[in-house]
């Protein structure tokens, strides 16, 4: 199987748990694979297709995905082709006649086509050796993406009850997969479940204050790499994609609204590098393959954990350290809340409810997100501290990586808490956070006076504090839902339910040093370099450039002819012959007879006009 992977995918090792599943499926058994987006879930079911003599069916939803992978799969020098509603009735007909004459080792159909009886008939006619559904929680109604064309899946073990079948999927709480395994007959299955700790995803939730201009600002530092942007609404991907492109960017928006042909070009740009940044509601990604993301921001936190996690396991893919950013302010509740009020059935509103408040949960911890994260899907994580969240960072900055000695990643904020939210109740919830931090700081003014707050019992009793630190705590007890701000010209604080519990009890509150999200963005990007192979940064950009030219003539995605890892090897360890150049990360028998020749020439011209040494390849 090891020369398999190596002669057909370029690497010499397998990912985690790949090996293990490989051959449990090779021997002929069906199973059940839970793993992380980015963790090689496709390799499980591609390498046995290879070992196995028939043929195997893929069963996906990602009808722009089926493109990438057969793409990838042709260049590797693997027979593979897909079926969906983008292809001709002719084109149909052609793979249809190649599938009799068994010139295909692995196709491609969506579950709409699958659902059609003329279909599953054709289909007992060709020798199906491996049956593999991809996305399956698409098929419970438990899980955050639910198609009913799935559901006709249940018909396969009927169709094929002597060939093994494999489910993959990479998020599923243990609901869901109970009702996968059931609606699939997959019941004496062997379950996979690989670890949910993406150790290269550097996660962090930022408040949704000025919220375009930090935006703008972490952007900066991405002016060349994928980039992928969440929003709630369509007019909001419209509104900032326009901003953006006023900054220079290159962005385009992507959602539901668009006209097919100008959704499929916002893709096709992005996927080919022409662009950088999508702008998109959740409309966007399912059918991504691009490896090289680096970055995912979620502008509006999302309405699901399921769903978040999803979307950040974009970024990433290859292995190579990425961002994911979090805006998140509670008043963005409200948004979630209207759809929310909109379902009829009981019990999937509440539900829906609940999911809500998971991920409003997550975005004001102050323990470590991974780790509520992995909890939610039922793993515990190995060691008491991630590393690679903005809690953790924070906790674990010293003092000359956090910027000042005395600058701590939080501040016990409950007696100014408690004073806003007395302040905001003796108020009776009629008057601004301005009007508010007045009283409390005891000011002479004319409305205070006027109103006889002069001589509320909370008058003056922050004096001496800093108004500044006083509306930093007023806007953090919003975001936590202690306070409601109203909407309107002149916007009010009241009190919240869950902030007259606080106020009433004896809990702490500690919150986040105003100022910390640019250290802990300094902190984010020094480990991301710490942790990137060093190369020659000149070399890969000239690869970079290379590898496009050579994907636009073959009208493919760059990343089909080598990802970013393989180019940085080469820049790294500067490879002279055939022989060498095959140790690259990525480079497969028919990879090296492809591009083999037209890679060495340029490193070899380049090490000649810059007379650079030669680096030894580590031997695997």
């Amino acid at each position: 199987m090891k020369d398999l992977l190596k002669r057909y995918f370029g690497y010499d090792e397998f990912r985690p748990m790949q090996e293990e599943i490989v051959n449990h499926i090779v021997k002929g058994n069906d199973c059940f694979v839970l793993m992380p987006t980015g963790g090689g879930k496709s390799l499980c079911y591609q390498l046995p297709a290879l070992k196995l003599d028939g043929l195997t069916l893929v069963v996906s939803p990602l009808i722009a995905l089926m493109k990438d992978q057969v793409d990838a799969l042709k260049t590797c020098g693997v027979s593979a082709e897909f079926i969906n509603s983008s292809l001709s009735p002719k084109q149909i007909a052609e793979i249809f006649n190649k599938l009799r004459k068994n010139l295909v080792k692995i196709l491609y159909v969506a579950p709409e086509r699958f659902s059609l009886p003329s279909f599953q008939e054709f289909l007992k006619t060709l020798p199906v050796s491996l049956v593999a559904v991809d996305e399956a929680h698409c098929i419970s109604e438990w899980g955050h993406d639910f198609r009913p064309d799935y559901r006709h899946l249940s018909r396969l073990k009927y169709l094929f009850p002597k060939t093994p079948l494999v489910a993959l999927t990479a998020t599923a709480t243990a609901k869901v997969r109970e009702d996968i395994a059931s609606q699939l007959q997959l019941g004496g299955a062997r379950v996979f479940i690989s670890s949910f700790d993406r150790k290269n995803l550097h996660v962090r939730v930022i408040e949704k204050k000025q919220a375009f201009q930090k935006l703008s600002a972490i952007l900066q530092k991405y002016r060349h790499d994928p980039v992928i942007i969440y929003c709630f609404s369509r007019k909001e991907t419209e509104d900032i994609a326009r901003q953006l492109r006023s900054q220079r960017f290159k962005a385009k928006a992507y959602h539901a609204g668009l006209s097919t042909k100008d959704r499929n070009a916002a893709q096709e740009l992005f996927i080919k590098d022409e662009i950088n940044i999508i702008v998109a509601t959740i409309a966007f990604g399912m059918g991504i393959d691009k490896p090289d993301v680096r970055l995912v921001v979620h502008y509006t936190y999302p309405k699901t954990l399921e769903g978040y996690y999803q979307e950040i396991g974009r970024a990433g893919r290859d292995g190579l350290p990425s961002e994911c950013v979090l805006f998140y302010t509670y008043a963005d509740t409200r948004k979630h809340e209207f759809f929310i009020d909109q379902i009829r059935d009981d019990e999937s509103r509440e539900r829906s409810r609940q999911k809500l408040q998971e991920v409003m949960n997550y975005a004001k911890l102050s323990t470590c997100r991974k780790k509520y994260l992995l909890s939610y899907f039922g793993e515990e994580l190995a060691q008491g501290s991630c590393g690679a969240c903005d809690i953790c960072q924070a906790k674990s900055a010293t003092a000359s990586e956090a910027g000042k000695p005395d600058s701590p990643a939080e501040f016990d904020a409950t007696a100014a808490a408690r004073m806003v939210l007395a302040a905001a109740a003796l108020l009776e919830n009629r008057f601004g956070q301005s009007h508010v931090i007045d009283v409390l700081l005891g000011k002479k003014l004319k409305k205070i006076k006027y109103h006889g707050h002069n001589r509320l019992s909370v008058y003056g009793i922050a004096a001496g504090q800093s108004e500044k630190q006083l509306s930093h705590v007023a806007g953090q007890l919003i975001d936590l839902g202690y306070l409601v701000k109203s909407e309107g010209r002149f916007p009010t604080l009241s009190i919240t339910k869950t902030g007259m519990v606080f106020l009433q009890g004896k809990e702490t509150l500690a919150l986040p040093n105003p100022g910390n999200e640019e250290k802990i963005e300094k902190l984010v990007q020094a480990k991301i370099k710490k942790t990137t192979l060093g190369y020659n940064e000149e070399l890969f950009e000239m690869l970079r450039v290379l590898r496009k030219e050579l994907a636009d003539k073959a009208q493919v995605p760059p990343f089909v002819i080598f990802n970013n890892v393989s180019l940085q090897e080469m820049a790294r360890y500067f490879p002279r012959t055939n022989e060498e150049f095959a140790r690259i990360n990525g480079v497969g028998a028919m990879k090296l007879k492809q591009f083999g020749k037209t890679f060495l020439k340029a490193i070899n011209n380049f090490l000649k006009e810059n007379n650079i040494e030669r680096v030894n390849i580590p031997k695997n």
